[in-house]
C-alpha cells in the first residue's frame, strides 16, 4: 500500500466572482473577490506619493490602487456570491452557494477579525423546482448548472468611474473611466473602446519607494472590441447615433498566474556561483498562463536567492548593525539615505568599519570598541548615531561622540529598542530606562529616565514603536465624511518647526515622509456645505503616537504610552497563540492579583518586534519569538476598550525550525554573554521593499507591502543566517548583509528580475498569444515554447480534396532564459491549418548507437481540415546546436537544426521515449519507433482504446491516458520488439493528466480528472480483485476541487538545510509529484510512512471536529466526495495536507489538547509536519 499526503503550496490566482458591498461597516465599500476557495477583500485607496506636493480636487481626483484588508480559505469551492444585508446589521452578509445546493449565510465578526457563520441551507434536488421566486432561481442557477461554466470575465462597479473586471484567464484589472465628448458617429465600428496601458517594465528599485509599487510586470487586457461584450456604452437610442464613449486606464492589477496549462522545470538564471556546489539541485518552475492577449509564461521561485556583490570570511561575529551618517572625510560624501558605518559585535570587542566606495576599518572614532555592542541606530532623522554597550549609551554625529552616557543598574544592558526620538534600555535583572533625544539651541543630548515599572514579574524582552497607522487610539473611529466641504486636498511638506517653546515639540519623527497637514475645510461659494469626496479620509494627517510594549516572565504583554509611560493595554497568557489578542482591562471586572506562576519555557517570549508595514505604515504588526515558534498578529480597529484595538493572529506558514541563536559549545553555560541577540529584523527600502528579516536555521523573508497581503518567501539556499542588516551603498544599491553558518559575511542585492509581492516570487512574461507547452532543453539551458494566435477570417473555406487556406498559425518560439528574451530568427512557423497537439524533450539513442542518449525536441501536430478530410498528422524532431553567433547578438549561439519531419497516418496525439526509442500515440493507436539515419524505423505498434492523449514512460513501462478510458500500462520488450497491455482501470474516467507516485520500490499511478479528483492506482497481480493482474486498483481519493492539467515529477530533498548530517530516512528514492491547477494553485502528493500516515490520519480526524468550519463546510466531507458517478465507494490512503498544516496555527494550549487525545507529543505531529515540509522545499 502507499500512503502519501497532498498540499497546495501555492494559492489559487483567478478571480471568478466578484462584487461590492459594505463589508465591515457602513462607512466604507469593499471590493470582494472569490476565485476557487478564496475569498479576499479590498478597497479602493488614493495611489500618491505622500513625498510630492500634489493638489487634489473632486474634478481631479488621486488614481486609485487596491488594497487587501482581510482573506479568507474556505473547504469548498465558492459556485457563486452576493451580498445581503440583514435587517439590523451594521454591515453587509455574504450569500454564498457551494456544490451539491448548499447555501450559506456568512458576514464580518469585529470580535473575531473572522467570517462567522450566520444561516446554512441545503436545498435537496425536488425542493429547487419548489421555488418559483426568481432571486433564488437566479442564485440556484449556478449550483443546477454543476459549474461547468468558465465566466472568462466578470464586470464589478466599484466607487466612482472604476470598474474592476475579474479573470481566470489573466489578471484581473482595476480600471478607471472617462467619457469621451460624445461625437456623432460615421461608421460604428469604429467606435471601439480604447484602453491604455502603461507597460514599462521598470524594476521596484528604480521606482521611490515600496508603497507605490502595482504589480509591475506587464499584463495585458482583454481587447474589448465588440461592443456587446462590456456594456460600457450610453443608452443608445435608435433615433439619433449619439453614443458615448469611454477611455479606460488600468490603475491597478491582480496578479494571477492560472490557467496553469503546462509546467516545466529548469536552472535559475542569474544565480549566483557561491552556490553552484549546493547538494540538492536548484531549480525553478515556468508555466504557461492565459489565453490569447493575456497568454504569458510564469517564472515561479518559491524561494528567494540572493545575488552575492562579494563575500568576506569574518569569525567571530554574533550581531552587526547598518547605520546612516556621514562620512567626514571630503572624498567619500555619502549619499542621503544610504550607510556609512557597519558595527559588528563580537564576543568582547566591536569593529566598526566605514562603508564608502570601500569597506574597511575606521582607527579612530567616537565608538566604543573595548566591549561587545547591544545595539546600534540612529536617532533625529538620521542625522545621529546612537550606539548601546553593556555599560553605557553613546551619541554619535558621523565618526565624533557627541555625549556618553555611563549607565550603572547594578548589572549589564542586555537589550535596546529604538522608536526615534526614544531608546528603551533592558537590563539583565529586567530593568527598564528610557532615554529622549532633545535638541536645544543645535546640540542634541539624549536625556535618561528610569521607567517606573512594576520590577516584578520580571522583563524579559521589550519594544518600542512609533504608530502611523492611527489604529493606537483611545478615540472611536468615526466616520471622516465631515459635514464641511473643502475645494482641494493639499500633500504639503511638512514646514520646518521654529521657535517652539516646549522642547518636546522639537521631537523627530522618522523621515518625514507621512506627516500632511490637516486639511482646511472651506464654504463653498454659494455658502452651502458639501460632503468632501469619500477618498478624502485617506489623504487626512494621522499624528505619530509613541508605544513601549513590555513581556514578562509570567506571560504577560503591557502597553505604555510614551513619554508618560501610561499603562494602556494589557495581555494575559501572551504567547500562547491565541487567534485574537484583547485587553483583559476591557471588562471592568478586575480579576484577583494574579499568580505570578512562570509559564513553560517552551511558551516564553524571547523576543517581541512591533513594526508599521503596509501601506504608509497602516498596519501595524506585532511579531512575537518563542524558542521554536513565530507568530505574528495584525492590529485592527475595535470599538470596546481603552485601546480602541484587537490582535488578529495570521497564518504565516512559516515553520521556523529553531528560533534561539546557538551558543557556540552546547555545553558552555550561556551566561557568557548575555545579551539578547535579535532574530527579527526590520529593514525599509532593500530593492523598494519594507519587511522583516527572520534569522534561523530556515531564514524568511516578510513583506507586507501597500497591496496589504502578507507574504512569507523563505531563503534556504545558503543554510541557517545568524545575523542580518539592511545595506544601502554605492556598490550595493538598496542590498543587505548576512551571516551564514560558516561565518562568512555576505554583502548581496535582491535580484529585481522578479516580483516579491506575490504568493511566490515571480516574474510574468508576456506572449500577448496563446502558449500551449513549454519544455526546458537542458544542454542548451533554454526553454522550448509552443504558442498560437487566432486570427479573424473574412472569408469561408470549405475543403474538396486539398484546398487549403490560412487559418491559424503555430508559432515556435525559443526563450534564452538569462534575459527571457525570444533568441532571434529560432521562430519556426507550421504550415497552414496545422496545429501542436504535444511537444516533449525526449531523450533518443541516436545514429543507431546504443551507446548514449541524447536529448531531442519532439513535436506532434495534426492538420485541422474540418470532418469531411481524414486527419493526418507530422512529427517533427529537432536537435538545439550551438552556432557562432551573429555580430551583436549573443543570444543567436543557439540554433533549432530540424533532423526530422514527415507526414504520419494520422494525428500525433501523444509522444514519449522509452529505453531511448520514441513511442507516438496516433489517436487509440501506439507505434514505437527507432531514430536511425535521421529517419524513423518502426519497431512496434499496439491498438488501445478510443483516444490516447498522455503518454509518460518509466523504464520498460509506459502508462498512457484516454481521454474517456482511464489509464492503461503497457510494457516494451526490447529483447522481442514487442509492445504489450499490462493492465488497465475498467472503470470510465475523463482523464486531464497523469503522474507516477514512486517509493522506493513501490510504483503508484496518479489521475487527474475532470471532476476535480485525484485519483491512485497501482499494479497487484497478487491481489484478488486485480483479477491476475489484468485490472489496476485505486489504492486512494482525493477530491482537490481544482482541475489539474500538468503534473511533474522531482527528487525529494535529502538533506535537512539546518544540519547536513540529518538525512531523511527512504528520501534518496522518494519523488515529489508537484500539479499546478487551472485556478493557477500549485501543490504536491508526497509519499509518507505508514507510521506517520498513521499519525496524520488521526490528528486529521480530531481536528475535522475541532477547527472552525467557515460557511459550515466540513473539511471531510470536501476532501473525501469524490464527485465521480458510479465509482464504489472512495478509497482514503491520501492525507489533507492542508487541513494537517491547520495544527501549527492552533493555539499551544489546543496543540497539547488535540496530541494528547490521539496519544502523542506536540512535537512528534511537528517532527512529522517538518519531515515532509523540507523534503518538498523545492524551487
Amino acid at each position: 500500500v502507499m500512503y502519501s499526503i497532498c498540499k497546495s503550496t501555492h494559492p489559487a490566482t483567478g478571480v471568478e466572482h466578484a462584487i461590492t458591498c459594505h463589508f465591515f461597516n457602513r462607512n466604507e465599500k469593499c471590493l470582494v473577490v472569490a476565485g476557487a476557495n478564496v475569498i479576499r477583500v479590498f478597497r479602493l485607496i488614493p495611489d500618491v506619493d505622500m513625498t510630492r506636493r500634489e493638489k487634489y480636487t473632486e474634478t481631479r481626483p488621486p488614481k486609485m490602487k487596491l488594497e487587501c484588508l482581510t482573506q479568507y480559505t474556505l473547504h469548498g469551492n465558492i459556485m457563486s456570491m452576493q451580498a445581503v444585508h440583514l435587517i439590523g446589521s451594521q454591515r453587509d452578509s455574504l450569500l454564498l452557494s457551494f456544490r451539491d445546493a448548499k447555501l450559506s449565510v456568512v458576514e464580518y465578526d469585529q470580535d473575531i477579525h473572522d467570517l462567522r457563520t450566520v444561516s446554512l441551507h441545503y436545498f435537496e434536488e425536488e425542493e429547487i423546482k419548489l421555488y418559483q421566486s426568481p432571486q433564488i432561481l437566479f442564485l440556484l442557477l449556478q449550483i443546477s448548472q454543476t459549474f461547468k461554466l468558465y465566466f472568462i470575465l466578470l464586470v464589478c462597479m466599484c466607487e466612482d468611474n472604476y470598474l474592476f473586471l475579474g479573470s481566470r484567464l489573466g489578471n484581473s484589472l482595476l480600471l478607471r473611466f472617462t467619457e469621451k465628448e460624445p461625437e456623432t458617429l460615421k461608421n460604428l465600428n469604429d467606435n471601439e473602446i480604447t484602453i491604455e496601458e502603461n507597460e514599462s517594465e521598470e524594476t521596484p528599485a528604480k521606482k521611490t519607494k515600496q508603497d507605490f509599487l502595482g504589480d509591475w510586470m506587464a499584463s495585458d487586457v482583454l481587447d474589448i472590441k465588440d461592443p456587446e461584450e462590456l456594456e460600457v456604452y450610453g443608452s443608445e437610442t435608435h433615433t439619433s447615433i449619439q453614443i458615448t464613449s469611454y477611455i479606460f486606464e488600468v490603475c491597478d492589477s491582480l496578479l494571477n498566474i492560472g490557467p496553469c496549462g503546462n509546467i516545466s522545470m529548469g536552472e535559475p538564471a542569474f544565480l549566483s556561483e557561491e552556490f553552484l556546489q549546493n547538494q540538492d539541485p536548484d531549480v525553478e518552475l515556468v508555466t504557461t498562463s492565459g489565453y490569447g492577449k493575456n497568454g504569458a509564461l510564469c517564472v515561479l521561485q518559491r524561494s528567494i536567492r540572493p545575488q552575492v556583490v562579494t563575500t568576506f570570511q569574518l569569525p567571530g561575529c554574533e550581531d552587526m548593525w547598518t547605520v546612516i551618517g556621514i562620512l567626514n572625510n571630503d572624498e567619500i560624501r555619502t549619499e542621503e539615505g544610504s550607510h556609512a558605518f557597519l558595527i559588528l559585535s563580537q564576543e568582547d570587542s566591536t569593529m566598526v568599519l566605514q562603508t564608502g566606495q570601500e569597506i574597511n576599518e575606521v582607527d579612530q572614532s567616537g565608538f566604543s570598541t573595548q566591549g561587545s555592542t547591544v545595539f546600534a541606530g540612529n536617532l533625529g532623522a538620521n542625522r545621529y548615531i546612537v550606539q548601546v554597550t553593556q555599560m553605557g549609551v553613546r551619541l554619535l554625529q558621523g565618526i565624533e561622540q557627541i555625549q556618553h552616557m555611563p549607565i550603572d543598574l547594578g548589572c549589564p544592558i542586555v537589550h535596546a529598542s529604538c522608536a526615534d526620538p526614544y531608546v528603551a534600555l533592558l537590563s539583565e535583572d529586567g530593568q527598564v530606562m528610557l532615554l529622549t533625544l532633545r535638541e536645544v539651541r543645535g546640540t542634541a543630548r539624549l536625556h535618561a529616565q528610569t521607567a517606573n515599572l512594576l520590577f516584578r514579574p520580571q522583563i524579559e524582552a521589550l519594544c518600542a514603536y512609533r504608530d502611523v497607522s492611527g489604529i493606537f487610539t483611545t478615540q472611536l473611529f468615526e466616520n471622516a465624511d465631515d459635514e464641511h466641504t473643502e475645494e482641494e486636498y493639499n500633500i504639503e511638506e511638512p514646514s520646518v518647526l521654529s521657535n517652539i517653546d516646549n522642547e518636546d515639540d522639537l521631537l523627530y519623527g522618522d523621515a518625514p515622509a507621512f506627516q500632511m497637514p490637516a486639511p482646511s475645510y472651506l464654504k463653498a461659494s454659494d455658502g452651502t456645505t458639501k460632503k468632501p469626496p469619500w477618498w478624502q479620509r485617506h489623504l487626512q494627517e494621522i499624528k505619530s503616537t509613541y508605544w513601549l510594549l513590555v513581556y514578562r516572565d509570567s506571560g504577560t504583554l503591557e502597553i505604555y504610552s510614551l513619554p508618560d509611560l501610561r499603562l494602556s493595554y494589557l495581555i494575559r497568557n501572551f504567547g500562547y497563540g491565541q487567534y485574537v489578542l484583547h485587553d483583559s482591562m476591557e471588562s471592568t471586572t478586575l480579576q484577583s492579583t494574579p499568580i505570578n506562576e512562570i509559564p513553560h519555557p517552551d511558551m516564553q517570549v524571547r523576543e517581541i518586534l512591533m513594526v508599521a508595514l503596509g501601506h504608509h505604515g497602516n498596519r501595524p504588526m506585532l511579531l512575537v519569538r518563542l524558542d521554536s515558534d513565530l507568530q505574528i498578529y495584525q492590529a485592527y480597529r475595535y470599538p470596546k476598550g481603552y485601546l480602541k484595538l484587537r490582535f488578529k493572529k495570521l497564518d504565516h506558514g512559516i515553520i521556523p525550525g529553531r528560533l534561539s541563536p546557538r551558543p557556540k559549545e552546547e555545553d558552555v553555560p550561556r551566561n557568557r554573554n548575555i545579551t539578547r541577540i535579535c532574530v527579527m529584523r526590520y529593514f525599509s527600502n532593500i530593492a523598494g521593499y519594507n519587511g522583516v528579516f527572520i534569522c534561523s536555521d530556515y531564514p524568511h523573508w516578510i513583506f507586507l507591502t501597500g497591496r496589504g497581503e502578507l507574504r512569507t518567501h523563505p531563503m534556504g539556499i545558503d543554510g541557517p543566517v545568524t545575523s542580518f542588516a539592511p545595506f544601502n551603498n554605492i556598490n550595493c544599491p538598496q542590498g543587505f548583509l548576512y551571516f551564514n553558518r560558516k561565518e562568512e559575511l555576505r554583502i548581496c542585492v535582491l535580484p529585481t528580475h522578479l516580483s516579491y509581492d506575490a504568493p511566490w516570487p515571480v516574474r510574468k512574461v508576456p506572449l500577448r498569444c496563446t502558449p500551449h507547452f513549454v519544455t526546458y532543453h537542458l544542454e542548451s539551458k533554454t526553454y522550448c515554447v509552443i504558442t498560437s494566435t487566432a486570427e479573424p477570417l473574412k472569408s469561408y473555406y470549405r475543403f474538396n480534396g486539398e484546398d487549403k487556406n490560412i487559418y491559424l498559425l503555430n508559432i515556435r518560439r525559443y526563450f534564452n532564459k538569462f534575459s527571457w528574451e525570444t533568441i532571434p530568427n529560432t521562430k519556426i512557423e507550421l504550415d497552414q491549418w496545422e496545429h501542436v497537439t504535444c511537444l516533449k524533450n525526449v531523450s533518443l539513442a541516436y545514429e543507431g548507437t546504443r551507446s548514449g542518449l541524447k536529448g531531442y525536441i519532439v513535436l506532434g501536430t495534426n492538420y485541422n481540415y474540418g470532418e469531411d478530410i481524414t486527419s493526418r498528422g507530422r512529427i517533427l524532431i529537432f536537435d538545439i546546436i550551438e552556432v557562432v553567433p551573429e555580430p551583436g547578438q549573443p543570444l543567436t549561439k543557439n540554433r533549432f537544426k530540424q533532423i526530422y519531419a514527415k507526414e504520419q497516418k494520422g494525428p500525433i496525439t501523444a509522444i514519449t521515449q522509452v529505453s531511448g526509442f520514441l513511442v507516438s500515440a496516433v489517436g487509440q493507436k501506439i507505434y514505437i519507433w527507432q531514430l536511425k539515419d535521421n529517419d524513423l524505423v518502426g519497431v512496434a505498434f499496439i491498438d488501445t482504446q478510443i483516444y490516447i492523449h498522455q503518454m509518460l514512460s518509466i523504464k520498460s513501462l509506459i502508462l498512457i491516458a484516454d481521454v474517456y478510458k482511464s489509464i492503461s500500462l503497457l510494457r516494451f520488450q526490447e529483447e522481442y520488439r514487442t509492445l504489450s497491455l499490462v493492465s488497465r482501470d475498467f472503470r470510465p474516467a475523463e482523464v486531464y493528466t497523469i503522474e507516477y507516485l514512486i517509493d522506493n520500490s513501490n510504483l503508484g499511478f496518479i489521475v487527474a480528472d475532470g471532476e476535480s479528483n485525484l485519483a491512485l492506482f497501482m499494479y497487484q497481480p497478487e491481489s484478488r480483485e486485480s483479477l491476475g493482474g489484468q485490472k489496476l486498483i485505486r489504492k486512494a481519493d482525493f477530491h482537490l476541487g481544482q482541475k489539474i492539467n500538468t503534473f511533474f515529477r522531482i527528487k525529494c530533498r535529502i538533506t535537512d538545510p539546518a544540519n547536513d548530517k540529518k538525512q531523511f530516512s527512504g528520501a534518496d528514492k522518494r519523488h515529489v509529484t508537484m500539479y499546478a491547477s487551472l485556478d493557477g494553485s500549485l501543490g504536491y502528493i508526497l509519499p509518507v510512512p505508514e507510521k506517520t500516515y498513521r499519525r496524520l490520519l488521526m490528528l486529521q480526524n480530531v481536528l475535522v471536529t475541532h477547527i472552525c468550519h467557515i460557511a459550515g463546510l466540513n473539511p471531510k466531507a470536501y476532501t473525501y466526495k469524490s464527485y465521480v458517478r458510479n465509482q464504489g465507494n472512495p478509497a482514503r490512503g491520501i492525507i489533507d495536507g492542508d487541513l494537517v498544516w491547520r495544527y501549527l496555527f492552533l493555539p499551544n494550549n489546543e496543540k497539547a489538547d488535540l496530541a494528547k487525545k490521539i496519544g502523542t507529543r506536540v512535537q512528534e505531529i511537528i517532527e512529522d509536519i517538518i519531515e515532509i515540509d523540507r523534503q518538498t522545499a523545492h524551487f
